[in-house]
């Protein structure tokens, strides 16, 4: 097994520390899986509850969610589907003691991307979440990112909205890219700044505040569609114009 996780963290999908949320109401299954995904180098949240998973979804910058079905208060297809209405791509395994292709195809259908029956082992877990982090790592163009009328190229660094050319300064395109990756997410303060400053920081400076103001002045002129939006003690969320 050590062998296996050594593999899995030297070949892992690299963008910054990938954060992995794990929904399962079985503590025995919770803590097996997030160990086998901590071991390969992921940081892991545990909720085993759906209506918490949820809200942690809607507020949280998962780069991916493994999800059990049957959960107490909302089931999972409910919360992924939930999640999808919120324009959240993030890929998520379905984790399921339902085997039937009909279970599969409903699960797929409501918005996963992969479906593990139970039992399995770890190392199929970890290949499969390799596999869908490379692939939402990817996309179409790996090369541009593109919300609503916004356009950012990562190779040129030129920014457009809706067709408009953009001129924004280094820290500027960092925080656009950051938002631009989790669009319709509420990222917080502390992870625009540990994200575009790559450094622990003062929660309580207000280098996001000045820094988002200037994006979203540039980002909104000559629009009277806001894209940056304010979520009062929560963070600041990118909507589609």
């Amino acid at each position: 097994m050590t062998t296996l996780l050594r593999t899995f963290h030297r070949n892992r999908v690299d963008r910054n520390e990938m954060r992995v949320l794990v929904v399962e109401d079985e503590p025995k299954i919770s803590l097996f899986i997030a160990n086998g995904l901590r071991g390969a180098g992921f940081a892991v949240d545990c909720i085993a509850d759906g209506e918490e998973a949820l809200a942690s979804l809607l507020t949280v910058p998962y780069d991916l969610a493994v999800m059990d079905v049957m959960l107490p208060s909302l089931d999972g297809l409910t919360v992924i589907g939930k999640v999808r209405e919120k324009g959240i791509r993030l890929p998520v395994i379905i984790l399921s003691a339902k085997h039937s292709v009909d279970d599969r195809i409903a699960g797929l259908q409501n918005g996963g991307d992969d479906y593990l029956v139970k039992p399995f082992a770890l190392s199929e877990l970890l290949a499969r979440v390799q596999a869908l982090l490379r692939r939402a790592g990817s996309g179409n163009d790996s090369t541009r990112l593109e919300v609503g009328e916004i356009t950012l190229d990562l190779l040129s660094r030129e920014v457009w909205r809706a067709g408009k050319k953009i001129e924004l300064h280094a820290r500027e395109l960092s925080l656009l890219e950051c938002l631009m990756r989790n669009p319709g997410r509420v990222l917080s303060k502390s992870l625009i700044l540990e994200k575009v400053w790559n450094y622990d920081f003062d929660p309580q400076t207000n280098a996001v505040d000045v820094l988002v103001c200037r994006l979203r002045g540039k980002l909104d002129k000559g629009f009277k569609t806001k894209s940056i939006h304010t979520m009062r003690g929560l963070g600041y969320v990118l909507k589609p114009a």
